[in-house]
């Protein structure tokens, strides 16, 4: 009799894990969904989303992503980004094509301009679960891991901006995944990589090019007989050598030296050492480090015991490690200045190996573990990012466009130093300046005027000038308008993003024409 009750719970039990663990992935995704729909279109574009919007419209009438659509030029290079023909080749078409869906679906607005996004940032959540899982061995790994991604501030501050860091987060992750699922010879694994090496490439090339050299420096250490992952990997570049071949030829001509793939010595150590300290900031505090080490002094043999004794965990970790190692080597070498959206794609590499740490913590001290992970997701800002969702968010741009377009025109003619791509994609006026490299001479006959307070770069620094030298100010008359002259109506970076309507700033100055 007792030898069949066993028998009867033994039985249960795995079902019982499941039912927790499909409990647990509704629970995230619901979180996740709020976090990253609720409020989505409150905040304006601002200049980087603003270029995606504008592209992926063009789409939507040529076919093809242009950045130029007949009346106003898409650049903030001074049109670097495209050759003759004006087709755009700075960044993969995917995130283009993605959102002209999307337009075409649901029209064309800011919620709309950002729903793909956040919807691939969903996506990402509930594929790190299941890579964690893969990765670690351990559910509770993995739930720890995918709850860190799913409250990460500022994975969700990127992950619903209308530009392509989320398509290319998820890719990523999605190549490494189905890169183990390779090694444990899972069904339609080859398939996935292959996919994912590709779209990842047509999201960001650059992003393509570390996860690629990441992997194959894993399987060079690790796995060098299983010769079919080199097969895979040369099956990826060959797929994608065309597309290769022709970004490799655009010259960089404003702020670049040479072509696409030069190697930036100068500012390497500066980058490095920036990047490391944003990943400890907003990633991997040393706080954690610390913590963990001494726990692991002066409890080794229960550390020991835990899931991490397992060598394929190791040698699973060693993937990320090396991936964090190259893209953090690889963006300081070959790009002229370190923003933190270049190392969104390791957020979840680095809260894989964040939980993994928590989890053996919790071996010992399961308060302390879970009391360290609150501790992890409200130390970056998470109670501002509620706020910020819950909130209306009033920036410049919010404040330009809805005067243009009370008091203008589409006839109309605008001239501006910073900001000039939202106002093309909110309105339907010829506006000139920013830092597209246009001839600012066609100022003189612009309706409207906006000098910015902030200058942003020397090419918008250029633009003020011409602009002051050319408009005939007796002929204009200033407005105030009611909203804060902040550099950006809002960014992506965890360290510039406004949470809240910025009071303590200097109020928007346009100048319109009276005469």
């Amino acid at each position: 009799m007792d030898i069949a009750k066993g028998l009867t719970s033994s039985l249960k039990r795995p079902q019982i894990n499941i039912k927790k663990e499909h409990i647990f992935l509704v629970i995230i995704l619901a979180a996740a969904s709020f976090l990253l729909l609720f409020n989505l279109g409150n905040q304006y574009l601002w200049q980087d989303e603003a270029q995606t919007a504008l592209i992926s419209k063009t789409v939507l009438t040529r076919g093809l992503p242009f950045g130029y659509d007949g009346k106003n030029f898409f650049s903030q290079i001074r049109g670097a980004e495209y050759g003759r023909n004006y087709i755009w080749r700075w960044q993969g078409w995917f995130p283009f094509y993605l959102l002209a869906a999307f337009f075409k679906l649901f029209g064309i607005n800011t919620f709309t301009a950002r729903l793909p996004f956040a919807l691939f940032g969903i996506a990402t959540i509930l594929l790190m679960y299941y890579f964690s899982k893969s990765l670690f061995q351990n559910k509770r790994a993995a739930m720890t891991a995918t709850a860190l991604l799913a409250l990460s501030t500022p994975f969700l501050i990127l992950a619903k901006q209308c530009r392509y860091y989320s398509p290319a987060i998820f890719f990523s992750l999605l190549g490494l995944y189905s890169y183990l699922n390779v090694l444990q010879q899972k069904r339609y694994s080859s398939l996935i990589f292959v996919g994912a090496l590709t779209l990842l490439f047509h999201s960001n090339y650059t992003s393509f090019g570390i996860l690629l050299f990441s992997i194959l420096v894993h399987y060079s250490l690790f796995y060098i007989r299983q010769l079919k992952i080199l097969w895979l990997c040369l099956s990826a570049i060959a797929i994608n050598l065309p597309w290769i071949v022709w970004f490799s030829g655009m010259k960089y001509d404003v702020t670049h030296r040479g072509s696409i793939f030069h190697l930036n010595i100068g500012p390497f150590k500066d980058s490095i050492w920036y990047y490391i300290t944003r990943i400890e900031k907003h990633m991997f505090p040393a706080y954690l480090v610390l913590i963990a080490l001494a726990v692991a002094i002066f409890n080794f043999k229960r550390i020991k015991n835990s899931f991490l004794e397992n060598i394929q965990v190791w040698k699973n970790l060693a993937l990320l490690i090396i991936f964090c190692i190259a893209n953090i080597l690889m963006l300081a070498l070959v790009t002229d200045y370190a923003f933190f959206r270049y190392i969104g794609v390791l957020i979840p590499a680095v809260c894989t190996i964040v939980a993994g740490i928590l989890v053996s913590l919790m071996k010992i001290n399961f308060t302390a573990g879970i009391a360290l992970v609150v501790l992890l997701v409200f130390s970056h800002s998470f109670a501002d990012y509620i706020y910020e969702i819950s909130h209306d968010y009033d920036g410049p741009i919010e404040g330009i466009v809805k005067y243009l377009n009370q008091y203008g025109t589409k006839d109309d003619t605008v001239a501006i130093t910073y900001g000039d791509l939202p106002l093309k994609f909110y309105t339907d006026m010829r506006v000139v300046g920013g830092l597209t490299g246009e001839d600012c001479s066609l100022a003189a006959w612009a309706k409207w005027v906006i000098l910015r307070k902030h200058s942003i770069c020397p090419m918008d620094m250029a633009t003020r000038e011409c602009l002051i030298k050319t408009v005939p100010w007796d002929a204009f008359e200033m407005v105030t308008l009611d909203y804060p002259d902040t550099p950006f109506e809002n960014r992506e970076d965890p360290d510039q993003h406004y949470y809240r309507t910025v009071r303590n700033e200097d109020r928007v100055v346009i100048y319109r024409r009276i005469k």
